[in-house]
């Protein structure tokens, strides 16, 4: 399982990029439930950065939050690229952020299928501005090593994405 201290020092890390270059972060989080803005609002001084998090657990509001559309959630479920990308593009609309992150995913113990089963989440980050960045994982292991595991990846993806600009 992965320490605190990974998710601590990813958290500073992109907060320490984003406070560099003057830029902010929306999180658009639902099977994380607003751990990774959690994780970026640990530290001091993180308003500076941090415009806030959308959790939006449910398709209703993945909907009207962040006008992802009905018909991608009918044809690929709320676990898929389309959604993700649709909800960094509505997260970025409605905060007004430099960037976003969005997280769905299937974290378990149930709700996995054959196509999408538990571990499986899917990522997006980035700004319509300056392109959106979509990745698909499949993580082992319970429910919180799932999101824990997610909400790492998901801080050190946008990371990396800021620091290729």
């Amino acid at each position: 399982m992965l320490k605190d201290s990974t998710m601590e020092q990813a958290a500073n890390h992109l907060g320490d990029l984003l406070s560099l270059r003057g830029q902010t972060v929306v999180t658009a989080e639902s099977c994380t439930g607003g751990w990774v803005v959690k994780a970026l609002t640990d530290r001091a001084g993180s308003s500076a950065y941090v415009l806030g998090g959308l959790i939006t657990y449910s398709n209703i509001m993945k909907r009207e939050l962040l006008h992802v559309s009905a018909e991608n959630l009918a044809r690929e479920g709320a676990v898929s690229e389309s959604v993700v990308r649709q909800m960094v593009t509505g997260a970025v609309k409605v905060s007004g952020a430099d960037f976003a992150i969005a997280i769905s995913g299937v974290a378990g113990p149930g709700g996995g299928s054959d196509d999408k089963p538990v571990g499986t989440v899917w990522f997006a980050w980035g700004t319509p501005a300056t392109g959106i960045v979509a990745h698909c994982c499949h993580f082992d292991g319970d429910r919180d090593a799932v999101r824990r595991q997610s909400v790492v990846y998901a801080l050190q993806g946008l990371a990396d994405y800021v620091q290729k600009l």
